[in-house]
């Protein structure tokens, strides 16, 4: 098949996607929000149209909270406020502010606060979950494709996925500092689920192809699982590759209005997901099932 006889060509390309998105992450790192850094975040809409950013700004400035106050658009009447810790008496006096002194109707969509520590906290047991979840999965495949020993063994198949989810995960985050630099996008705790959800959609893409490829091994005899893996692989991949991208595209079409059309809250959290789920099905098909080829041929040197 031709991905497997192109394979190098889709090498380069996950590598530069994967170095490019290592190095936005270390220059520009991730612009974390409130559940990260702790702090909170007024929701306010405007019934006939939201006054001028300037204006909201120095009506917030007046509270002197410093430069940590970020006021940015929301939706077609709103903003959204992010303010060092408030309580609510505080958050009452910023609301008054914000209606001009009764000029404008100000209404309240979100008040959250979240403290420091737990900030802290959840981006410990955010980097716990994902490690927990990648061993997890090594195994998992390991123990399924025990039977499968020739010409790879079945731990190799595990290591294989979690390259291509290690791909999916720096590709996505990559893709997050890059938004966060030119479009201010925060991460929450909302990111971390889609990552979560990310990592099961790719993985069992990949186990799929990788189980058509167990089933033409099971069926072929000794000597074609050593002469003829290279094809078996590709005809297990073209068997599959279809059902993989028309489910990827129905998923896609689903976020994609989610996007758009859904709450600012989802937006987020519908992006994270487009970008993983393009990454997990592009990994599945373009590096896990070439990869084995790759290992194969590697051992055979």
């Amino acid at each position: 098949m031709w991905i497997i006889k192109y394979r190098k060509i889709f090498f380069v390309i996950s590598a530069i996607l994967t170095i490019a998105s290592i190095a936005l992450v270390a220059i520009f790192g991730l612009k974390f929000g409130v559940d990260f850094t702790g702090g909170s975040v007024i929701g306010v809409s405007y019934a006939e149209g939201r006054p001028a950013q300037a204006d909201v700004e120095k009506a917030i400035s007046e509270f002197k909270m410093g430069s940590s106050v970020v006021v940015k658009a929301s939706g077609e009447n709103g903003y959204l406020i992010r303010t060092p810790t408030i309580d609510n008496a505080k958050k009452d006096e910023i609301k008054n502010a914000l209606s001009f002194g009764g000029t404008k109707v100000v209404t309240e969509n979100q008040f959250n606060t979240v403290g420091p520590t737990l900030g802290n906290e959840l981006k410990t047991k955010a980097v716990v979950a994902f490690i927990v979840l990648l061993i997890v999965i090594n195994i998992f495949i390991a123990f399924a494709f025990r039977q499968v020993s020739k010409p790879i063994s079945s731990w190799k198949y595990g290591f294989i996925a979690i390259i291509a989810l290690a791909h999916d995960i720096l590709v996505t985050t990559g893709f997050f500092a890059l938004f966060g630099l030119l479009y201010g996008t925060e991460v929450d705790t909302l990111f971390v689920t889609a990552i979560l959800v990310v990592l099961g959609y790719s993985v069992n893409d990949t186990i799929i192809i990788m189980d058509r490829i167990r089933e033409n091994l099971a069926n072929a005899s000794d000597g074609d699982k050593d002469n003829k893996f290279e094809e078996i692989v590709g005809t297990s991949l073209s068997e599959t590759m279809t059902r993989s991208i028309n489910t990827t595209f129905a998923t896609l079409l689903s976020l994609i209005a989610l996007f758009f059309v859904g709450a600012e809250a989802t937006r987020v959290f519908a992006l994270a997901l487009i970008v993983g789920i393009v990454s997990g099905a592009y990994s599945s098909i373009f590096i896990a099932a070439p990869m084995l080829v790759l290992f194969k041929n590697w051992e055979k040197k």
